[in-house]
């Protein structure tokens, strides 16, 4: 089974666009004092909030807050990335930045789904044989995340700041629903178990990753 290597993967996220709609923020409640403190030390470095977006202080707050929120099980509800980027222009910086973020935001994504894989071969819930079929399919997926899943990828934090030579370092912050994300990597899986000819084993694995992923 042919394997894709990161930059592959890296070529696939750089063409996701971002449209979801961020949760909308109460600007009469007082940011976090950790989103107030972090600010300062952007601030101090220079960094500013671009064109149309929030202030600063409520970019972080809301950030933190998606980070650390959990679902009813526990388990963190969205998946994040952070990008950064230098380039001539603003938009140029931006869109190399995004292209990071959403790499970073795929690569976790895959390590998850590969962990849920090992955690139940290593409670003996999943043969061994199968288990490296699913993990072979992971790695040779070309993306777990397809691009119109991504319609609802959030974009939270963008700042930027001005370097020597007029050039333009912009930071991302990016969220996807960790539910959908899961959703949205069975198919793919699924997907490429019959791109691989494995149709008949890839049923079995299917079924399993629905108790697996639990999606």
């Amino acid at each position: 089974m042919k394997k894709l290597s990161f930059f592959v993967l890296a070529a696939l996220v750089a063409s996701f666009t971002l449209s979801a709609q961020v949760p909308p923020v109460d600007l009469n409640k007082q940011p976090s004092k950790l989103a107030v403190k972090e600010a300062k030390k952007y601030k101090k470095d220079k960094w500013l909030v671009a064109p149309g977006k929030l202030p600063l202080e409520f970019q972080l707050d809301q950030s933190y807050t998606l980070q650390l929120t959990k679902d009813e099980n526990n388990y963190d509800l969205y998946i994040w990335g952070e990008g950064i980027s230098v380039g001539q222009t603003y938009d140029a910086a931006k869109m190399q930045a995004l292209e990071i973020a959403k790499m970073q935001l795929a690569s976790k994504l895959k390590s998850q789904v590969a962990s849920i894989v090992d955690n139940t071969v290593g409670n003996e819930q999943l043969p061994r044989e199968q288990a490296e079929s699913i993990a072979k399919t992971i790695a040779a997926s070309k993306t777990l995340i397809p691009q119109q899943d991504l319609e609802r990828l959030m974009s939270v934090v963008e700042l930027y700041r001005e370097l020597p030579k007029k050039n333009k370092e912009v930071l991302v912050h990016v969220f996807y629903n960790r539910e959908k994300a899961m959703a949205a990597a069975k198919r793919a899986i699924g997907e490429q178990l019959v791109r691989d000819g494995l149709a008949k084993e890839g049923k079995e694995l299917h079924e399993k990753l629905d108790k697996l992923l639990g999606y």
